[in-house]
């Protein structure tokens, strides 16, 4: 089965994906799902990239991606069938991918932030920025979004396409201050290397979602987002602890502090237990979350026919 991005589209909803990275934390947190960290092959002008994942008894696959930075570059994902080894289906696309950043972002929304959160702040407005609001509005009954990037049309169109697309009232604004300043919620899904955040701009009891670079002398924050959190969450522990360069959360003082999101869905690991806590979210894409995403639009579409 070849699977299209529309195919994805059509099949996963934002509440379906939430729940398939639901399950799949508490997959991997059980040990049913085995994710190692991702393997990269220099390639001279770029690499090609792998992530896998076995489902054990049920699946295996992996996700395939490039960093040569072609105009027409693709993922590919493949899902094995676990019993016969044979494949089962192939999707090509980012939409997958997407899909998958962004449920895991709304899994670590419903699990950290405030009950009563329903106001969001995003710097950045690509697709990465995007998947995130539409994951968060199926976890919480968001009322308004702000939204800033460097170019004002595109924060435009953003805010237009949360009207229109997800009911919530959006508007773009002018700084990265501004985005943050009260919301509940607040996501940075850029591609600065540089912080674009002041932790001093945010409200006690927010909760962050840091989708971006995130290492040692290039991330989308600083260090004074850590120091500010009490709740420091990963979806994988293990694989925040394999970057090269360092991923700040990783090192001292903050390793210690750094949290699975498994652990804390499964409830042997503590979340926010106070409202005016900051939390923070550091999104390293679990390997094995595509194939698991991939097997549910499988699924949907077996049902579907």
């Amino acid at each position: 089965m070849l699977i299209s991005d529309p195919e994805v589209a059509a099949a996963l909803d934002a509440a379906t994906s939430v729940d398939a990275m639901r399950q799949a934390l508490l997959a991997a947190y059980h040990g049913r799902l085995v994710a190692p960290p991702r393997a990269a092959a220099s390639l001279g002008a770029g690499r090609m990239v792998l992530t896998a994942g076995h489902l054990v008894g049920q699946w295996y696959g992996y996700r395939a991606y490039d960093t040569f930075g072609h105009p027409e570059t693709e993922q590919v994902v493949v899902l094995h069938d676990g019993r016969t080894g044979a494949v089962r289906a192939v999707a090509v696309g980012e939409e997958l991918g997407s899909r998958r950043t962004g449920a895991l972002g709304g899994v670590a929304v419903d699990a950290l932030a405030r009950a009563d959160a329903a106001t969001v702040g995003v710097i950045g407005s690509g697709g990465q920025a995007w998947t995130q609001v539409w994951a968060a509005a199926a976890v919480r009954p968001l009322r308004e979004v702000t939204v800033h990037s460097r170019s004002a049309a595109r924060r435009e169109a953003f805010a237009a396409r949360v009207r229109a697309e997800l009911g919530i009232s959006a508007r773009a604004v002018d700084t990265a201050r501004e985005a943050v300043r009260d919301r509940d919620v607040v996501v940075l899904a850029t591609t600065s290397p540089t912080p674009v955040l002041s932790a001093a701009d945010l409200s006690a009891g927010t909760h962050v979602n840091v989708v971006g670079f995130k290492q040692v002398d290039r991330a989308e924050f600083g260090t004074d987002l850590l120091d500010a959190a009490t709740v420091l969450a990963s979806d994988s522990v293990a694989q925040a602890r394999s970057y090269a360069p360092s991923m700040l959360a990783a090192l001292p003082p903050y390793a210690s502090r750094l949290r699975d999101l498994g652990a804390v869905l499964a409830g042997t690991a503590p979340g926010r237990t106070d409202a005016d806590q900051i939390s923070v979210f550091c999104s390293v894409g679990l390997a094995g979350t595509e194939v698991f995403l991939l097997d549910r639009v499988v699924r949907i579409l077996a049902t579907a026919a």
